[in-house]
Protein backbone atom coordinates (compact mmCIF):
# COMPACT_ATOMS: atom_id res chain seq x y z
CA UNK A 1 0.00 0.00 0.00
CA UNK A 2 0.76 3.60 -0.33
CA UNK A 3 1.99 6.05 2.32
CA UNK A 4 -1.27 8.68 3.56
CA UNK A 5 -2.15 11.09 6.23
CA UNK A 6 -2.84 8.32 8.59
CA UNK A 7 0.28 6.53 7.73
CA UNK A 8 2.41 9.79 8.61
CA UNK A 9 5.50 9.19 11.27
CA UNK A 10 6.57 12.04 13.22
CA UNK A 11 10.06 13.25 12.16
CA UNK A 12 12.62 14.16 15.25
CA UNK A 13 14.20 17.19 13.54
CA UNK A 14 11.05 19.01 13.48
CA UNK A 15 11.59 20.71 16.91
CA UNK A 16 15.10 21.76 15.63
CA UNK A 17 13.65 22.90 12.30
CA UNK A 18 11.33 24.90 14.34
CA UNK A 19 14.23 26.60 16.46
CA UNK A 20 15.65 27.72 13.48
CA UNK A 21 12.70 29.05 12.04
CA UNK A 22 12.59 31.19 15.40
CA UNK A 23 15.63 33.11 14.85
CA UNK A 24 16.45 33.02 11.76
CA UNK A 25 14.92 34.63 8.07
CA UNK A 26 15.72 31.62 6.15
CA UNK A 27 15.81 27.75 7.02
CA UNK A 28 16.56 25.49 4.36
CA UNK A 29 16.11 21.82 4.74
CA UNK A 30 18.09 19.47 2.43
CA UNK A 31 17.80 15.97 1.92
CA UNK A 32 16.96 13.44 -0.52
CA UNK A 33 13.73 13.17 -2.93
CA UNK A 34 10.89 11.46 -1.69
CA UNK A 35 12.20 11.64 1.68
CA UNK A 36 9.74 13.55 3.45
CA UNK A 37 10.71 16.85 3.43
CA UNK A 38 7.64 18.12 1.53
CA UNK A 39 5.10 16.60 3.98
CA UNK A 40 7.22 18.15 7.19
CA UNK A 41 7.63 21.46 5.65
CA UNK A 42 3.64 21.46 5.28
CA UNK A 43 3.43 20.03 8.63
CA UNK A 44 5.31 22.28 10.38
CA UNK A 45 3.45 25.04 9.47
CA UNK A 46 0.03 24.46 7.72
CA UNK A 47 -0.74 28.50 7.06
CA UNK A 48 2.36 28.87 5.20
CA UNK A 49 1.86 29.07 1.10
CA UNK A 50 3.26 26.16 -0.23
CA UNK A 51 4.66 26.53 -3.88
CA UNK A 52 6.70 23.67 -5.25
CA UNK A 53 9.44 24.32 -8.06
CA UNK A 54 8.25 20.98 -9.58
CA UNK A 55 5.41 23.24 -11.20
CA UNK A 56 6.18 24.15 -14.31
CA UNK A 57 3.75 27.37 -13.60
CA UNK A 58 6.44 28.24 -10.99
CA UNK A 59 9.51 27.14 -12.20
CA UNK A 60 8.92 29.17 -15.60
CA UNK A 61 8.83 32.65 -12.90
CA UNK A 62 11.39 31.85 -10.56
CA UNK A 63 13.81 31.45 -13.40
CA UNK A 64 13.13 34.00 -15.92
CA UNK A 65 12.46 36.81 -13.12
CA UNK A 66 13.71 35.68 -9.93
CA UNK A 67 13.38 39.07 -8.12
CA UNK A 68 9.74 39.56 -9.77
CA UNK A 69 9.23 35.78 -8.25
CA UNK A 70 10.03 36.43 -5.16
CA UNK A 71 7.80 40.37 -4.94
CA UNK A 72 4.81 38.07 -5.39
CA UNK A 73 5.42 35.68 -2.55
CA UNK A 74 3.78 36.71 0.90
CA UNK A 75 5.78 37.80 3.88
CA UNK A 76 6.44 33.92 4.66
CA UNK A 77 6.29 30.82 2.47
CA UNK A 78 7.55 27.68 1.72
CA UNK A 79 9.56 27.32 -1.54
CA UNK A 80 10.05 23.14 -2.52
CA UNK A 81 12.65 22.09 -4.68
CA UNK A 82 14.52 25.62 -4.72
CA UNK A 83 17.95 23.71 -6.61
CA UNK A 84 15.86 23.99 -9.54
CA UNK A 85 16.10 28.24 -9.65
CA UNK A 86 19.03 28.60 -7.58
CA UNK A 87 19.57 32.00 -8.47
CA UNK A 88 16.08 33.21 -6.36
CA UNK A 89 18.59 32.84 -3.10
CA UNK A 90 20.14 36.35 -5.04
CA UNK A 91 16.39 37.42 -4.76
CA UNK A 92 15.74 36.01 -1.46
CA UNK A 93 19.00 37.66 0.21
CA UNK A 94 17.70 41.43 -0.98
CA UNK A 95 14.48 40.39 0.44
CA UNK A 96 15.54 39.50 3.71
CA UNK A 97 18.55 42.30 4.11
CA UNK A 98 15.20 44.87 3.80
CA UNK A 99 13.17 42.46 6.11
CA UNK A 100 15.46 39.80 8.66
CA UNK A 101 12.25 38.77 10.39
CA UNK A 102 12.82 35.16 11.65
CA UNK A 103 11.17 32.44 9.95
CA UNK A 104 10.24 34.14 6.06
CA UNK A 105 11.91 31.10 4.16
CA UNK A 106 11.52 28.12 4.82
CA UNK A 107 12.89 26.12 1.74
CA UNK A 108 13.50 22.63 0.77
CA UNK A 109 16.25 21.23 -1.61
CA UNK A 110 16.53 17.51 -2.89
CA UNK A 111 20.51 18.48 -4.21
CA UNK A 112 23.19 19.25 -1.37
CA UNK A 113 26.53 21.31 -3.12
CA UNK A 114 24.43 22.46 -5.92
CA UNK A 115 22.42 24.61 -3.82
CA UNK A 116 25.13 25.05 -1.49
CA UNK A 117 27.75 26.52 -3.88
CA UNK A 118 25.16 29.55 -3.89
CA UNK A 119 24.66 29.50 -0.63
CA UNK A 120 27.94 31.23 0.27
CA UNK A 121 27.83 34.45 -1.99
CA UNK A 122 24.40 35.03 -1.26
CA UNK A 123 22.69 33.87 2.13
CA UNK A 124 25.92 33.28 4.27
CA UNK A 125 24.58 34.37 7.68
CA UNK A 126 21.25 34.73 7.15
CA UNK A 127 19.91 31.30 6.61
CA UNK A 128 20.25 27.91 8.43
CA UNK A 129 20.44 24.55 6.76
CA UNK A 130 18.84 21.52 9.05
CA UNK A 131 19.44 18.24 6.89
CA UNK A 132 16.81 15.41 6.80
CA UNK A 133 17.74 11.83 5.95
CA UNK A 134 15.20 9.04 5.20
CA UNK A 135 13.08 7.85 7.82
CA UNK A 136 15.67 5.82 10.76
CA UNK A 137 14.01 2.73 12.61
CA UNK A 138 13.61 4.69 15.91
CA UNK A 139 11.63 7.19 14.21
CA UNK A 140 9.77 4.12 12.60
CA UNK A 141 9.35 2.66 15.98
CA UNK A 142 7.80 6.20 17.21
CA UNK A 143 10.91 5.95 19.89
CA UNK A 144 13.00 9.40 20.68
CA UNK A 145 16.08 7.81 18.82
CA UNK A 146 18.67 8.44 21.79
CA UNK A 147 21.34 5.56 20.67
CA UNK A 148 24.13 8.54 19.56
CA UNK A 149 23.36 10.57 22.54
CA UNK A 150 24.22 7.78 24.72
CA UNK A 151 26.91 7.01 23.20
CA UNK A 152 28.35 10.39 23.71
CA UNK A 153 27.55 10.59 27.20
CA UNK A 154 28.70 7.02 28.16
CA UNK A 155 25.32 6.46 29.20
CA UNK A 156 25.28 2.52 27.91
CA UNK A 157 25.47 0.07 30.90
CA UNK A 158 26.37 -3.19 30.98
CA UNK A 159 22.62 -5.89 31.28
CA UNK A 160 21.52 -8.87 30.59
CA UNK A 161 18.30 -8.68 28.93
CA UNK A 162 17.61 -12.42 27.34
CA UNK A 163 15.64 -11.05 24.61
CA UNK A 164 14.09 -7.42 23.35
CA UNK A 165 11.63 -5.66 21.52
CA UNK A 166 13.70 -6.46 18.63
CA UNK A 167 12.61 -10.57 18.95
CA UNK A 168 8.79 -8.92 18.46
CA UNK A 169 8.94 -6.28 15.20
CA UNK A 170 10.38 -7.11 12.24
CA UNK A 171 13.82 -8.82 11.34
CA UNK A 172 17.13 -6.75 11.19
CA UNK A 173 17.06 -8.41 7.59
CA UNK A 174 13.98 -6.80 7.44
CA UNK A 175 14.92 -3.73 8.03
CA UNK A 176 17.62 -3.13 6.03
CA UNK A 177 16.35 -4.47 2.64
CA UNK A 178 13.31 -1.90 3.64
CA UNK A 179 15.13 1.14 4.37
CA UNK A 180 13.75 4.57 5.20
CA UNK A 181 11.82 6.00 2.11
CA UNK A 182 8.18 6.48 3.37
CA UNK A 183 6.96 5.24 0.23
CA UNK A 184 9.17 1.83 0.39
CA UNK A 185 8.24 1.75 4.13
CA UNK A 186 4.27 1.68 3.30
CA UNK A 187 4.76 -1.16 1.21
CA UNK A 188 4.77 -4.95 0.50
CA UNK A 189 8.45 -5.83 0.13
CA UNK A 190 8.05 -6.75 -4.04
CA UNK A 191 6.27 -3.13 -4.25
CA UNK A 192 8.60 -1.49 -2.13
CA UNK A 193 11.55 -3.07 -4.84
CA UNK A 194 9.63 -1.72 -7.71
CA UNK A 195 9.35 1.79 -5.95
CA UNK A 196 13.00 1.67 -5.51
CA UNK A 197 13.93 1.08 -9.19
CA UNK A 198 11.23 3.80 -10.22
CA UNK A 199 12.97 6.10 -7.69
CA UNK A 200 16.09 5.74 -9.38
CA UNK A 201 14.94 6.39 -12.86
CA UNK A 202 13.07 9.10 -11.87
CA UNK A 203 16.21 10.99 -10.15
CA UNK A 204 18.33 9.83 -13.86
CA UNK A 205 15.60 11.32 -15.93
CA UNK A 206 14.64 14.20 -13.64
CA UNK A 207 17.91 15.35 -11.50
CA UNK A 208 20.91 13.80 -13.01
CA UNK A 209 19.72 14.95 -16.89
CA UNK A 210 18.02 18.74 -15.63
CA UNK A 211 19.32 19.50 -12.45
CA UNK A 212 22.95 18.12 -12.54
CA UNK A 213 23.60 19.04 -16.10
CA UNK A 214 24.83 15.24 -17.08
CA UNK A 215 24.44 14.33 -20.68
CA UNK A 216 25.22 10.57 -20.22
CA UNK A 217 22.89 10.06 -17.55
CA UNK A 218 22.71 6.38 -17.80
CA UNK A 219 26.51 5.90 -16.93
CA UNK A 220 25.68 7.79 -13.58
CA UNK A 221 23.16 5.33 -12.94
CA UNK A 222 25.71 2.57 -14.00
CA UNK A 223 28.00 3.24 -11.49
CA UNK A 224 24.90 3.52 -8.68
CA UNK A 225 24.49 0.24 -9.31
CA UNK A 226 28.13 -0.83 -8.63
CA UNK A 227 28.56 1.31 -5.69
CA UNK A 228 25.30 -0.68 -4.44
CA UNK A 229 27.01 -3.96 -4.97
CA UNK A 230 30.14 -2.57 -3.14
CA UNK A 231 28.35 -0.72 -0.44
CA UNK A 232 30.40 -0.36 2.42
CA UNK A 233 33.74 -1.43 0.88
CA UNK A 234 37.02 0.91 0.01
CA UNK A 235 36.83 2.47 -2.90
CA UNK A 236 39.24 2.99 -5.91
CA UNK A 237 38.24 5.80 -8.33
CA UNK A 238 40.97 4.41 -10.72
CA UNK A 239 39.29 0.82 -10.44
CA UNK A 240 35.82 1.72 -10.70
CA UNK A 241 36.61 4.06 -14.08
CA UNK A 242 38.28 0.94 -15.46
CA UNK A 243 35.49 -1.57 -14.25
CA UNK A 244 33.17 1.27 -16.02
CA UNK A 245 35.11 1.98 -19.13
CA UNK A 246 34.81 5.71 -18.47
CA UNK A 247 38.09 8.60 -17.36
CA UNK A 248 39.12 9.05 -13.81
CA UNK A 249 37.75 12.27 -13.97
CA UNK A 250 34.22 11.52 -15.24
CA UNK A 251 34.02 8.79 -12.40
CA UNK A 252 35.01 11.39 -9.82
CA UNK A 253 32.73 14.11 -11.27
CA UNK A 254 29.59 11.08 -11.19
CA UNK A 255 30.41 10.56 -7.75
CA UNK A 256 29.90 14.44 -6.71
CA UNK A 257 26.83 14.46 -8.67
CA UNK A 258 25.77 11.40 -6.88
CA UNK A 259 26.56 12.69 -3.07
CA UNK A 260 25.10 15.82 -4.12
CA UNK A 261 21.61 14.37 -4.87
CA UNK A 262 22.12 12.50 -1.43
CA UNK A 263 22.16 9.21 -3.21
CA UNK A 264 25.50 7.72 -1.50
CA UNK A 265 28.07 9.08 1.48
CA UNK A 266 31.58 9.67 1.27
CA UNK A 267 32.95 8.30 4.62
CA UNK A 268 36.68 9.62 4.59
CA UNK A 269 39.60 7.51 6.40
CA UNK A 270 40.54 8.70 9.99
CA UNK A 271 44.04 10.04 10.52
CA UNK A 272 46.14 11.96 13.19
CA UNK A 273 49.22 12.88 12.31
CA UNK A 274 50.85 10.24 14.73
CA UNK A 275 48.72 7.50 13.01
CA UNK A 276 51.08 6.78 10.18
CA UNK A 277 49.82 3.42 9.42
CA UNK A 278 46.18 4.16 7.93
CA UNK A 279 44.89 3.48 4.68
CA UNK A 280 43.88 6.96 3.30
CA UNK A 281 41.06 5.40 0.88
CA UNK A 282 37.51 6.51 1.46
CA UNK A 283 34.61 3.99 1.80
CA UNK A 284 31.40 5.18 -0.02
CA UNK A 285 28.09 3.89 1.24
CA UNK A 286 24.78 4.29 -0.20
CA UNK A 287 22.50 6.36 1.75
CA UNK A 288 19.56 4.33 1.52
CA UNK A 289 19.53 0.58 2.66
CA UNK A 290 16.54 -0.19 1.01
CA UNK A 291 17.99 0.94 -2.21
CA UNK A 292 21.00 -0.72 -1.93
CA UNK A 293 19.26 -3.92 -1.22
CA UNK A 294 17.25 -3.12 -4.49
CA UNK A 295 19.78 -2.37 -7.22
CA UNK A 296 22.12 -5.19 -5.58
CA UNK A 297 19.37 -8.04 -5.87
CA UNK A 298 18.99 -8.67 -2.30
CA UNK A 299 16.30 -10.03 -0.10
CA UNK A 300 15.94 -10.68 3.33
CA UNK A 301 16.43 -14.29 2.60
CA UNK A 302 20.18 -13.39 1.52
CA UNK A 303 20.72 -12.73 5.32
CA UNK A 304 21.25 -16.48 5.13
CA UNK A 305 22.97 -17.47 1.77
CA UNK A 306 24.94 -13.97 1.57
CA UNK A 307 26.34 -12.98 4.66
CA UNK A 308 29.25 -11.04 3.48
CA UNK A 309 27.00 -8.83 0.90
CA UNK A 310 24.77 -8.36 3.90
CA UNK A 311 27.25 -7.40 6.21
CA UNK A 312 28.30 -4.87 3.75
CA UNK A 313 24.88 -3.50 3.76
CA UNK A 314 24.26 -3.92 7.86
CA UNK A 315 27.22 -1.54 8.01
CA UNK A 316 26.01 1.42 5.45
CA UNK A 317 22.68 0.92 7.06
CA UNK A 318 24.12 1.89 10.58
CA UNK A 319 26.11 4.38 9.58
CA UNK A 320 22.89 5.81 8.27
CA UNK A 321 21.16 5.80 11.64
CA UNK A 322 23.68 7.61 13.20
CA UNK A 323 24.04 10.29 11.07
CA UNK A 324 20.28 10.58 11.07
CA UNK A 325 20.20 10.94 14.92
CA UNK A 326 23.17 13.12 14.62
CA UNK A 327 20.51 15.63 12.98
CA UNK A 328 18.36 15.88 16.48
CA UNK A 329 21.35 15.30 18.38
CA UNK A 330 24.44 16.83 18.02
CA UNK A 331 25.55 19.39 15.20
CA UNK A 332 29.03 19.06 15.27
CA UNK A 333 30.13 16.03 14.54
CA UNK A 334 32.46 14.54 11.89
CA UNK A 335 32.48 10.88 10.94
CA UNK A 336 34.76 8.53 8.79
CA UNK A 337 36.65 5.25 9.13
CA UNK A 338 39.52 3.94 9.98
CA UNK A 339 42.12 1.01 8.17
CA UNK A 340 45.36 0.56 9.10
CA UNK A 341 47.71 -1.58 6.70
CA UNK A 342 47.21 -4.61 9.42
CA UNK A 343 43.52 -4.54 7.82
CA UNK A 344 42.23 -3.70 11.61
CA UNK A 345 39.34 -1.27 11.27
CA UNK A 346 36.77 0.57 12.59
CA UNK A 347 33.57 0.50 10.56
CA UNK A 348 32.62 4.36 12.16
CA UNK A 349 34.28 6.38 13.71
CA UNK A 350 32.97 9.79 15.51
CA UNK A 351 35.01 13.18 16.47
CA UNK A 352 34.03 15.80 18.22
CA UNK A 353 36.99 18.26 18.32
CA UNK A 354 39.89 15.88 19.66
CA UNK A 355 37.49 13.57 21.17
CA UNK A 356 36.42 10.57 19.35
CA UNK A 357 34.44 7.64 19.34
CA UNK A 358 34.20 3.97 17.89
CA UNK A 359 31.48 1.89 16.21
CA UNK A 360 31.85 -1.66 14.80
CA UNK A 361 29.78 -3.45 13.40
CA UNK A 362 28.97 -7.44 13.59
CA UNK A 363 26.45 -9.25 11.74
CA UNK A 364 26.65 -12.01 14.41
CA UNK A 365 23.83 -13.07 17.10
CA UNK A 366 27.55 -13.71 19.49
CA UNK A 367 30.07 -11.44 20.83
CA UNK A 368 33.73 -11.88 22.13
CA UNK A 369 36.61 -9.96 23.10
CA UNK A 370 39.05 -9.85 20.01
CA UNK A 371 35.86 -7.82 18.46
CA UNK A 372 36.87 -5.17 20.08
CA UNK A 373 40.35 -5.08 18.64
CA UNK A 374 39.57 -2.24 15.69
CA UNK A 375 38.34 -0.17 18.88
CA UNK A 376 41.87 -0.99 20.69
CA UNK A 377 43.93 -0.13 18.01
CA UNK A 378 41.72 3.56 17.47
CA UNK A 379 41.75 3.72 20.62
CA UNK A 380 46.07 3.42 20.88
CA UNK A 381 46.18 6.00 18.17
CA UNK A 382 43.94 8.57 19.55
CA UNK A 383 45.87 8.64 22.91
CA UNK A 384 43.65 10.50 25.34
CA UNK A 385 41.23 11.41 22.84
CA UNK A 386 39.66 8.91 22.76
CA UNK A 387 36.13 8.69 24.97
CA UNK A 388 34.61 5.14 24.05
CA UNK A 389 33.72 2.70 21.58
CA UNK A 390 30.99 -0.01 20.83
CA UNK A 391 30.54 -2.88 18.95
CA UNK A 392 27.32 -3.66 17.53
CA UNK A 393 26.03 -7.24 17.16
CA UNK A 394 22.73 -9.06 16.64
CA UNK A 395 22.09 -10.33 20.23
CA UNK A 396 20.37 -8.51 23.06
CA UNK A 397 22.47 -8.15 25.96
CA UNK A 398 24.93 -5.31 26.95
CA UNK A 399 28.47 -7.01 27.82
CA UNK A 400 32.02 -5.73 28.72
CA UNK A 401 34.71 -6.26 26.43
CA UNK A 402 37.26 -6.09 28.66
CA UNK A 403 37.98 -2.57 28.86
CA UNK A 404 35.86 -0.01 30.51
CA UNK A 405 35.49 2.64 27.65
CA UNK A 406 34.38 -0.40 25.66
CA UNK A 407 31.00 -2.47 25.25
CA UNK A 408 29.36 -5.02 22.84
CA UNK A 409 25.86 -3.35 22.50
CA UNK A 410 22.53 -4.93 20.41
CA UNK A 411 22.06 -3.35 17.08
CA UNK A 412 18.42 -3.15 18.59
CA UNK A 413 19.86 -0.02 20.64
CA UNK A 414 19.66 1.81 17.41
CA UNK A 415 15.89 2.04 17.39
CA UNK A 416 14.61 0.74 21.07
CA UNK A 417 15.73 4.38 22.64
Amino acid sequence: MTSSAEDYIPRSLAPSIVEAMNDTPVVCLLGPRQCGKSTLAMRLDSERLFVSLDESRYLDTALNDPDGFVRSLPKRVTIDEVQRAPRILRAIKRSVDLDREPGRFLLTGSANLLLLSHVDESLAGRMEIERLQPLSESEKERRPGTFLQALLSSGFETAIRGESDADHGPTLAQRLVTGGYPEAVHRRPARSRAWHREYVRSIVERDVRDVARVKEADDVARLLELLALRTGELQNVSALANELKLGRATVERYLQVLERLFLIRRLPPWQRNQAKRVIKTPKYHLVDSGLAATLSELNEDAWRDERTRMGHLLESFVVQQVIAQAGWTEGDLHFHHYRDKDQVEVDLVIVRGRDTWGIEIKASASVSRKDGNGLRKLAEACGDGFRGGVVLYDGADTLPLGDERLLAVPLAELWER
